[in-house]
């Protein structure tokens, strides 16, 4: 978190010299020096990372002795301005625009100030002007002044539409202007209830990767210039992703402010190490969580406050509400907890890993998919002919979901996203808010596979996209339902003549056709909505197309391969701010090399070792690639797939830099580009890397139009029978997924039967069964008497869903027809004690009896009309 200092009582003025001095270091043990007491969040697993330094931005603001605060409460003990929207009109375009700033009057005199605000909008035109209140402020008093009015045109910040305004504060004193404040601010309308949320009076269904707070990248750690910053996270909402979810700790403010101008939400935590805390560890949660809210209460981006990585307490949740409801009561936020399934002062919840479904507070997965694999590895067939699964134990057990290559992995996000699309807004009365998959770009933190660092993302540590991302483009494209159809062919098109494989396609369509060279090679098997798989597919070089097809043959989307030739040429491009690379010392320009054929095409299988040489004012920090210490720093770097990239760190001093890369058998290739003077007096600048940023605005306004189709109708249960543990039957259907029903442990008892609220035409039958994960039910489902489902319950990740040809009735029973079968079926998930999450009946007395039916929640549908 940021904090302040004021050092105007130590400052020398005049010509006499001043130097600040900082010591920091890397250690893991930090303790308050009041109370010994260390910090939970310090902690290798979540955040202590071996950063050292001063790896955030430093400002020195100097202010006049009346003046608006500052929004760093540790240390100074202000709240700085506070800006909102209150009578939101969305179709209206209107909003009353808030503004309150405390005020310091640190002279020896009485004050009488007028405060007035102005709202310039991205083009820099005035779009309204008002004044607020005339207050008298006393010698050394603090005060708060308030101004409000009606706006009028305003665009609302939305998913991929960074609309912001500059929102200038100002204090005058007999009409001259003593203090004047700009807070770039966003404004937009949030609701959360009926496990939904809405923005801008639309339905979202979260969609999106839980990041670490660091958003490293390889050899510059979280050091980086705001450009980057915003490259990175415009990737995740180009990918349709709308949420990040900040792991563990409060993210700098730098990348905050990132999120506001390319529209991604996040979800902003404080710090805690996943468990609920007592004593001075809560108060230090508590005091932080204070300082986050403070900071980042004008940035529209922050749509949920998290309170921790663990469920805490009925108390503590009241805590973190009061401090919200004191220092952001009109910001428009959720402030929650992961697994605070069923205390309803919780304003959201959800699971790690599992999936969740609620009538009430939003639900959503924090962290789902925690498979890892290397960009390098697309498949058994290509080189480097990694075998799936092949890699070093973890925890003294194989560790297959660790070693992936990119078509299993691909595979499986699309599996594991499925059950949070299957439970989408619109799909009954009990719905999932979606999820965020860990992570998006392979990190530094903590691996379990056999490289040395975490490879779950969808594009690895250079932000060089693995298949997951078009994956994901194509499955997250729409606020709930799929709005625009893309097809995405896994993999590539080069192999041996003699290469049978399947081939997998990814479209939201509910037909995939593939061509090969213009020839049909027929439709494909469809899998969890998105998938489509070709069985056995023979290698002929040319021109692979998929063409996805609505249901009366309409093309809705294309995708297609084509195989490279040989490698002949090295190709580079630069990518830097708009503002052009800084003679800062810290600027940096990120360089994408490719090896492609003779016709410019990038060839998928070359590794080749590429050398640079450097030559100007520049500092050369590399790449990453699999090899000796990750060939870190490296003037040598291998393409991987045919593609790599660099960084280089601009030096204080301007000029011209000048970049050749060659490699065996192949034309090489030089880059050009010059380093931009930055002033800079004593250590000092005035520039702001970020106040040359543009937002993007591609995705345009929030859509007026409903986000989703109702698929089908919940019915709802009036009255349930049960010849054991009737009281405790309701708890089966109670919205409350820490309750269940269960029955004595004999198989004469194991039924249930539900009496719905009327007659329907049932054609689904949704429930979550005590140990999901694990236990497999044989089981019988009648409707008023008729078998209409018997079989063998699948083990999941929460939710299985019971499909049978429409049957009219009203009356509902579910049996357990032999003994339960105990099987983990998600082994590889190894993080999470599985006795903790799927054995909630763990207590129960007849927990190990195989004539056990246990039912934590069970729904209802029938289809929409």
């Amino acid at each position: 978190m940021a904090f302040g200092i004021d050092v105007t009582d130590v400052v020398n003025f005049g010509n006499e010299p001043n130097i600040i001095a900082v010591r920091t270091d890397n250690a893991g043990n930090y303790r308050g020096k009041a109370t010994g007491v260390n910090f939970q969040w310090n902690h290798s697993s979540f955040f202590y990372v071996s950063y050292g330094g001063l790896n955030k931005n430093v400002i020195l603001h100097t202010v006049p002795r009346t003046y608006q605060t500052l929004p760093l409460y540790s240390n100074l003990g202000t709240t700085g301005v506070y800006v909102y929207a209150t009578d939101i009109d969305i179709k209206g375009a209107t909003a009353i625009i808030n503004a309150e700033s405390e005020v310091k009057n640190e002279t020896d005199a009485t004050r009488t100030l007028q405060y007035a605000v102005q709202i310039r909008d991205m083009a820099n035109k005035v779009v309204a002007e008002f004044n607020g209140e005339t207050l008298t402020i006393n010698a050394g008093a603090t005060k708060t002044f308030r101004a409000s009015q009606k706006v009028k045109g305003l665009n609302f910040w939305s998913w991929g539409y960074g609309y912001l305004y500059d929102v200038v504060t100002v204090l005058k004193e007999n009409g001259k202007i003593i203090d004047e404040v700009t807070t770039k601010t966003g404004f937009r309308k949030t609701k959360f209830g009926e496990g939904q949320v809405w923005l801008n009076d639309r339905v979202l269904q979260f969609k999106g990767f839980a990041q670490r707070t660091t958003n490293e990248w390889p050899a510059i750690g979280n050091s980086v210039p705001a450009w980057l910053s915003d490259y990175s996270n415009q990737l995740m909402v180009e990918t349709n992703a709308n949420l990040v979810r900040w792991m563990h700790v409060t993210p700098w403010k730098q990348d905050v402010e990132s999120c506001d101008r390319v529209g991604l939400i996040q979800a902003l935590p404080a710090g805690d190490s996943e468990k609920d805390v007592q004593g001075r560890q809560w108060e230090q949660r508590v005091e932080l969580m204070r300082d986050a809210i403070i900071y980042n209460r004008n940035n529209p981006s922050v749509l949920m406050y998290e309170c921790g990585n663990h469920r805490i307490s009925y108390e503590h949740m009241n805590d973190m509400k009061a401090l919200r409801d004191m220092y952001d009561p009109y910001g428009g936020r959720a402030i929650g907890s992961r697994e605070m399934l069923d205390v309803d002062n919780a304003e959201w919840g959800g699971e790690m890993l599992y999936v969740n479904h609620s009538a009430k507070h939003p639900m959503w997965a924090t962290e789902y998919m925690r498979d890892e694999g290397l960009r390098k590895y697309w498949d058994e067939y290509s080189y480097p002919y990694h075998k799936e699964g092949d890699g070093p134990l973890y925890r003294d057990a194989p560790a297959p979901e660790y070693n992936h290559n990119q078509d299993v992995m691909t595979v499986e996000m699309i599996r594991r996203w499925f059950d949070y699309f299957e439970a989408r807004p619109g799909t009954g009365h009990r719905v999932s808010s979606g999820g965020t998959k860990i992570i998006f770009s392979d990190t530094n933190t903590h691996y379990r596979g056999a490289e040395n660092y975490r490879r779950s993302g969808v594009v690895d540590p250079m932000r060089i996209a693995k298949n997951g991302y078009g994956a994901h483009k194509v499955m997250w494209d729409g606020w709930v339902d799929i709005e625009n159809y893309r097809t995405y062919i896994i993999g590539h098109w080069n192999y041996d003549n003699n290469v049978v494989k399947d081939l997998y396609v990814i479209s939201a369509a509910p037909k995939v056709e593939l061509y090969l060279n213009g020839r049909s090679l027929g439709e494909a098997v469809r899998d969890y909505h998105f998938l489509h798989t070709f069985k056995e597919v023979k290698f002929e070089a040319g021109t692979l197309r998929a063409v996805s097809y609505d249901e009366k043959g309409k093309e809705l989307s294309s995708y297609e391969l084509q195989t490279a030739g040989e490698p002949a040429a090295i190709r580079m491009k630069s990518m830097m701010s708009p503002a052009g690379w800084m003679a800062d010392g810290h600027d940096l320009t990120l360089v994408e090399i490719e090896v492609v054929d003779a016709e410019g095409r990038r060839c998928p299988l070359a590794n080749d070792l590429i050398s640079f040489d450097l030559q100007g004012l520049a500092e050369w920090r590399g790449g990453i690639a699999q090899g000796p210490g990750n060939f870190i720093l490296s003037k040598d770097l291998p393409v991987e797939c045919g593609v790599n990239r660099a960084l280089i760190r601009s030096t204080p001093q301007a000029g011209r830099v000048k970049l050749t890369a060659t490699g065996k058998g192949l034309k090489s290739a030089s880059l050009e580009f010059e380093a931009v003077p930055v002033k800079v007096d004593g250590g000092l600048s005035e520039t702001f890397q970020a106040d040359y940023l543009e937002s993007y605005l591609d995705r345009g306004p929030t859509p007026k139009t409903a986000s989703y189709k109702v698929s089908r109708n919940a019915v709802e249960v009036t009255s349930v029978t049960a010849v054991s543990g009737q009281e405790n039957a309701y708890k089966s259907y109670d919205d409350n997924e820490n309750s269940l029903w269960e029955n004595d442990g004999q198989l004469s008892t194991a039924w249930i039967q539900y009496t719905l609220e009327r007659e329907a035409e049932l054609s689904e039958v949704c429930v979550k069964l005590a140990g999901w994960r694990a236990t497999s039910y044989p089981i019988e489902v009648y409707v008023d008497g008729k078998k209409v489902w018997s079989g063998t319950t699948k083990r999941s990740l929460g939710y299985v869903t019971l499909k049978f040809e429409p049957v009219k009735g009203k009356n509902v029973m579910v049996r357990l027809t032999g003994e339960s079968s105990e099987e983990d079926a998600f082994a590889g998930i190894v993080e999470v004690d599985p006795n903790v999450v799927m054995d909630i009946f763990k207590n129960s007395a007849n927990k190990d009896a195989k004539g056990q039916l246990r039912i934590v929640e069970i729904e209802f549908y029938e289809k929409a009309q």
